[in-house]
């Protein structure tokens, strides 16, 4: 009994150690890349009105900005408004370069009235931002010094799903903090990161966090650290990392002309979902779905068509509508560029020349829908002709048929609500009530069709069963 029981503490003690063996040490790679992290703090400082204003309750230094806001209309409601008083903000960066440029996020340093830069000797020196970029978050700054460690920059392309990362940064201002995970996706697109095909993490990253580099096993950096997707603030295992191709291209944009500008091609797209890829007659559902062609663009110019899908970029696969906007953004202003495309079933290739993405996109008006009335056909759906005010508003020139009520049924169910414009359905074009009419009584029955439809000025398919 006795010889049984050490030899299954044997066997434990092997298993443990075999276990151990397999988790990576990262200890050497923090002692050789931690010297090239630094600390980010900024401050912003008060209008000179506000030197003059008697003095009123301040907020909490580290208040997330949700509470900031809050607090702020509390204190204008409770007596003479917020005033204003200079304030600070923590983040991480790191050196690239001997010489003293360092690479944070754009929004570290926004609206920075001074930026101070604390090394890992404990150094602090000014900084000053040489060009930021705030469609991918990155910002290159720069200090007087010299012979400063750098960290070797990595190839992001190479980072497999599951594979071991690390990260150091300055999580709520304690600087030269370590945490460690993996992979767990990559080209994620984001809300407000279009031009960013984002590496997901599960490394622990927090507000302090942001600027700072992520590592691979071979000690090099493969992505900055930019958000994290949480309901309280804090950690919840989504971490979001730029790749470093995307921010070398912005850096050497910055250096050669002082700025990053991005590639354009003048389309809104959308996923192409199981139901839209049966409306489209495709065996699976992949590539990015063109809702919305803007005038005078390089789609336009090079014959893009609405209901066209978008599947190869310059011969590289476009599996999601996410993957498309990074591969145009990446690529150099008036290169030639290539599409290939499915349009009514047959596939296309479609040359055009890369422009250059416009500092703001037009935010088009609600519109008001008139009474409404019954439904009575096939999808459920009353309609009626759009008033020049109407078309006005909505900035729609020609076409289309505005929807009064929607019945419950498969088009409710599919997300059409009154209000919206249906533009097109599958690939006939919508030019009024009558038409609409029309078009319905044609329609398959059993099946589903893709209808284009205009809500808040946006341009979005969906897809309809059609009742028999």
């Amino acid at each position: 009994m006795i010889k049984k029981v050490k030899w299954c503490l044997f066997l434990i003690v092997l298993f443990n150690q075999n276990v151990l063996a397999q988790l990576p040490d990262f200890t050497e790679m923090v002692k050789t890349n931690g010297v090239a992290v630094v600390n980010i703090s900024t401050t912003q400082k008060a209008p000179p009105e506000a030197e003059n204003t008697p003095e009123q309750p301040q907020l909490p230094e580290g208040m997330p900005p949700e509470m900031e806001d809050f607090f702020k209309r509390f204190l204008e409601e409770q007596g003479g408004g917020y005033v204003p008083r200079d304030t600070t903000s923590l983040g991480s960066g790191f050196i690239i370069s001997p010489d003293g440029y360092i690479l944070t996020n754009s929004h570290v340093v926004k609206d920075a009235d001074e930026i101070v830069v604390k090394l890992s000797d404990r150094r602090e020196l000014l900084a000053k931002v040489i060009g930021s970029d705030a469609r991918t978050d990155v910002a290159l700054l720069k200090v007087d010094a010299k012979d400063l460690p750098a960290v070797t920059i990595g190839d992001p392309n190479k980072l497999q799903v599951g594979e071991w990362v690390l990260a150091i940064g300055s999580p709520f201002g304690f600087e030269q903090s370590v945490t460690a995970g993996i992979v767990s996706a990559k080209g994620r697109s984001l809300p407000g990161g279009n031009y960013v095909p984002f590496i997901q993490t599960d490394v622990a990253i927090n507000p302090g966090n942001s600027g700072g580099p992520l590592f691979n096993m071979e000690g090099k950096v493969v992505g900055i650290n930019s958000q994290i997707y949480s309901r309280t603030g804090g950690f919840m295992g989504l971490s979001f990392s730029i790749p470093m191709d995307v921010v070398m291209n912005v850096v050497d944009q910055i250096k050669t002309t002082g700025k990053a500008a991005h590639g354009w091609l003048g389309v809104q797209i959308q996923d192409v979902t199981r139901e839209l890829a049966e409306s489209f007659g495709m065996k699976k559902p992949q590539g990015a779905l063109v809702s919305k062609i803007l005038p005078d663009s390089p789609a336009e110019k090079a014959g893009l068509q609405i209901g066209d899908i978008i599947t190869e970029f310059n011969g590289q696969p476009i599996e999601s509508s996410g993957d498309l906007p990074p591969m145009v953004g990446m690529t150099p202003i008036n290169n030639k560029a290539t599409l290939k495309i499915i349009r009514q079933g047959d596939t296309k290739t479609l040359d055009f020349k890369v422009g250059l993405l416009p500092e703001e996109v037009d935010k088009l008006a609600d519109a008001k829908a008139a009474a409404p009335k019954l439904p009575h056909n096939r999808l459920g759906i009353s309609v009626i002709d759009l008033s020049n005010q109407q078309r006005e508003t909505l900035q729609i020139a020609k076409n289309g048929v505005l929807v009064q009520d929607v019945a419950k049924g498969t088009a409710k169910d599919a997300g059409i609500q009154r209000g919206d414009v249906i533009l097109r359905i599958q690939n006939d074009v919508i030019r009024d009530a009558a038409d609409f009419d029309n078009i319905l009584k044609k329609l398959p029955a059993g099946k589903s069709v893709a209808v284009l439809i205009q809500r808040q000025g946006s341009p979005v398919f969906l897809a309809i069963k059609v009742d028999k």
